[in-house]
């Protein structure tokens, strides 16, 4: 009879707390009364972007903050702004790419705090909410749309830029589209349901369509998967907030490892860095921390997007 192993469970060290400077205090936001039930919230942490050169770029969602620690895990704001950033992936040494909430896909020069449009509307329709991003090797661009979407109006989307400029609906069906997550081939995308509590497998047929998806990995909680990421051997890393911790799963969903968060249980997303990219970090979104976890397998590189600014 064949026994699945038991998963090793660890726990994150903190890595940097927001310095008190930069907490907002009892500040409700709009976004805080939609999102957080109505509580005031001093930030929200999310987006981490780990940079060759050291630095780990983070949100903070509600405030319209983009900040980074150095390598001595120092913190400086670089921008605030009016608007709602919450993922973010490098578009070249100096930009960052950001789904905002509030006005879709905007554009950071980490250098001089510009922040301007780069993907507002389509077809002149506002986006729901958008949420995260990632690029494959072409310089294509999948990011999901949740906006307030869920089991009951499942009509979240997942989209495809193409450097070109054409947009692509992948998926208009889902309910709460959250992180996304290639697979080291490219062939399959990962993507998560935060209000559907699972994680959904999406193959890539070669002429750009989908087809036969499936329900990869289904959690449990008040919360459902959030953020992800991908190591070299192909597991998939899962926060998941409401549970405070990150799922490792191998190529059957089985978990192989758990890390657990010691600060709290709002752990929304994640990324891979460090000199060897074995640092795992997470925000832990409430409590204004940054997690990290060393891996024995480095995380898979990502890809930047094309030159179209």
């Amino acid at each position: 009879m064949f026994l699945l192993k038991q998963p090793v469970v660890r726990t994150a060290e903190v890595y940097a707390r927001m310095p008190d400077a930069f907490r907002k205090g009892d500040v409700l936001t709009e976004w805080a009364q939609a999102n957080r039930g109505g509580m005031p919230v001093d930030s929200f942490l999310e987006g981490p972007v780990w940079a060759p050169d050291g630095t780990l770029y983070v949100t903070d969602i509600p405030h319209g903050r983009i900040f980074h620690l150095d390598r001595f895990r120092e913190w400086a704001m670089i921008v605030e702004y009016e608007g709602e950033p919450n993922g973010m992936k490098l578009l070249d040494d100096r930009h960052l790419l950001i789904t905002d909430y509030r006005n879709g896909l905007m554009l950071l020069d980490v250098a001089t705090g510009r922040v301007r449009p780069y993907l507002a509307r389509r077809n002149t329709e506002r986006f729901k909410g958008v949420n995260d991003l990632t690029f494959d090797r072409h310089g294509n661009l999948y990011f999901t749309d949740q906006g307030q979407t869920g089991l009951h109006d499942p009509t979240g989307r997942v989209y495809r830029l193409r450097p070109d400029g054409q947009l692509d609906t992948l998926l208009d069906n889902c309910p709460s589209p959250n992180g996304l997550v290639l697979s080291p081939d490219e062939k399959v995308l990962f993507v998560a349901m935060t209000r559907g509590n699972c994680v959904w497998r999406v193959p890539l047929r070669p002429d750009g369509s989908v087809s036969k998806v499936s329900q990869f990995f289904t959690s449990h909680g008040p919360s459902g998967p959030d953020g992800m990421t991908i190591d070299n051997a192909g597991r998939l890393f899962v926060a998941n907030p409401g549970l405070g911790r990150v799922w490792v799963l191998n190529h059957h969903a089985e978990p192989v490892e758990i890390l657990m968060s010691p600060e709290g249980a709002s752990l929304t997303n994640l990324c891979f860095g460090g000199p060897e990219m074995k640092t795992l970090f997470m925000t832990e979104s409430a409590s204004g921390t940054v997690l990290s976890v060393e891996m024995d397998i480095p995380g898979l590189l990502p890809h930047q997007g094309p030159q179209r600014m």
